[in-house]
């Protein structure tokens, strides 16, 4: 069962913290939503500053535990949440009104394509220009404060207008925990007069809340472990293969669990590359249709039963939909499904107590692992790159794999780096992030930021094209 996320405060006396600007008293909106991004896990903020968010900004610096990281642009304080939510589960960022919602919404867009908590914080219209029908700056000219909310509503799993300080902490705590139990992005707009005005749902420190596990359906999740029990100790050479929502499952260690009992060989989806460990003995590379890793597409096409872990089958990850399964012969396991062939589908079961309960009934099976290490032949090492010959990309991604450790992590842009950095072989615990997803443009510039301000112990090493970094590059100037 998935342990629950008990949100806890680490929160010092609150006479211990130093005062906000201008003074005033701590029991504030600005003074709790820095505590509650605090408790959660997020210790740096992305920011770009605007006047509809300054008197925010002033209450985030005086949090003494929140570092606050101005941007020079939205898309980037947003590609630096969606890399620091990566490294740290949760992300934050904070803009301004309208220009900055709006151009920070291409970022928020690839976190939700991701699965990624990210709390995007706008400074909003003074509270008491809600309904007067006044046209103000940074808006399109229109006495409408709604145009932002509407374009956030399609990208968000929740949304928050505070504009009055009586149900402001409701809003602000229901948004936050709907982020980490859907693992999407919120939205959440306060307006520019409240951060700084004391009230006394703000008085004391903020209440650690409980975010309640999520239990399988008992009868369901039996079910469903029989049905697949039953499906695949009746196969020849079954494989599993793992794909991008063991992330947002977190069931990464439930998976090596089932690897592990069963004897079958793993492959990884290319957009899951990272959340599988390639260091593990049954491991036989990257499942991507015609171009899968050596050997690996061959086995897992000839399998009789194929269990995809939390895949996505999209134009991308299928190689157009070209793959070579069959839907009579894969189970597919989704963060609260199992459907097993054209037959039943078990609703609210979870992932990891699936994975956990079924590693119990299987009969291990090393088939189709012995047919991989027959025909496995390893792969060429390039040539001896000469002094006066321009360099090639196979010399340069041999000298990169070789930097690699347990200690380094790769950010993979978008393009030509895709292809070339998922032929990279990663040591254990060497992280690995890129968006196959929404595949934006420029995304890995600001996600470097950000995870390399998250996994401070990391050696980042990002492969980025040089029109993806021109896009984004004013980030590192």
């Amino acid at each position: 069962m998935e342990s629950g996320n008990k949100i806890g405060s680490s929160a010092h006396p609150t006479s211990l913290l130093p005062p906000v600007r201008g003074g005033g008293s701590s029991g504030t909106l600005g003074r709790h939503l820095a505590r509650r991004l605090v408790e959660i896990g997020v210790k740096d903020v992305f920011s770009v500053p605007g006047d509809f968010n300054l008197t925010l900004l002033d209450h985030l610096i005086a949090e003494s535990e929140l570092n606050l990281i101005g941007c020079c642009n939205e898309l980037n304080a947003g590609y630096a949440a969606d890399g620091y939510a990566r490294a740290k589960g949760v992300g934050a960022c904070v803009v301004t009104f309208t220009v900055g919602g709006l151009s920070v919404l291409n970022a928020i867009a690839g976190a939700y394509s991701e699965n990624l908590p990210v709390i995007c914080i706008v400074g909003g219209p003074n509270s008491n220009d809600y309904g007067s029908n006044r046209i103000l700056h940074h808006t399109i000219g229109l006495p409408d404060f709604s145009q932002e909310l509407r374009c956030f509503q399609t990208i968000t799993c929740a949304q928050a207008v505070v504009n009055n300080l009586d149900d402001a902490h409701e809003l602000i705590d229901t948004a936050i925990s709907t982020a980490l139990k859907e693992s999407k992005p919120v939205y959440i707009s306060i307006s520019c007069n409240l951060p700084g005005i004391p009230h006394p749902t703000f008085a004391r420190e903020p209440v650690p809340f409980f975010i309640a596990p999520k239990v399988s359906n008992q009868l369901g999740l039996e079910a469903a472990v029989d049905a697949t029990a039953d499906f695949l100790n009746k196969a020849v050479k079954p494989v599993l293969v793992g794909g991008p929502k063991l992330r947002v499952a977190k069931a990464q260690e439930a998976f090596v669990e089932l690897a592990d009992a069963s004897g079958y060989p793993i492959a990884v989806m290319p957009s899951g590359k990272g959340l599988v460990p390639e260091h593990h003995p049954h491991f036989i590379g990257t499942y991507w249709g015609a171009v899968s890793t050596g050997f690996c597409g061959e086995i897992v096409e000839s399998s009789d039963a194929y269990v995809f872990v939390g895949p996505i089958f999209n134009d991308y990850s299928s190689v157009g939909y070209s793959l070579l399964i069959k839907k009579e012969k894969s189970i597919i396991v989704q963060p609260n499904r199992v459907t097993i062939g054209n037959g039943p589908s078990f609703g609210w079961v979870f992932m990891t107590d699936f994975l956990s309960a079924l590693a119990k009934k299987l009969k291990r099976n090393s088939t189709a692992m012995e047919n991989y290490r027959r025909i496995f032949i390893p792969p060429g090492m390039p040539l001896k790159h000469g002094d006066d010959e321009p360099l090639r990309v196979n010399v340069l991604f041999k000298h990169i794999q070789e930097m690699l450790s347990g200690d380094s992590a790769v950010i993979a842009e978008t393009g030509d780096s895709w292809f070339n950095c998922l032929k990279l072989r990663l040591p254990e615990n060497c992280g690995y992030e890129f968006q196959m997803q929404y595949g934006s443009i420029g995304w890995s510039v600001g996600a470097t930021l950000g995870y390399a301000q998250a996994a401070k112990e990391k050696r980042v090493i990002a492969c980025i094209g040089d029109g993806s970094f021109q896009v984004n590059d004013i980030i590192f100037i």
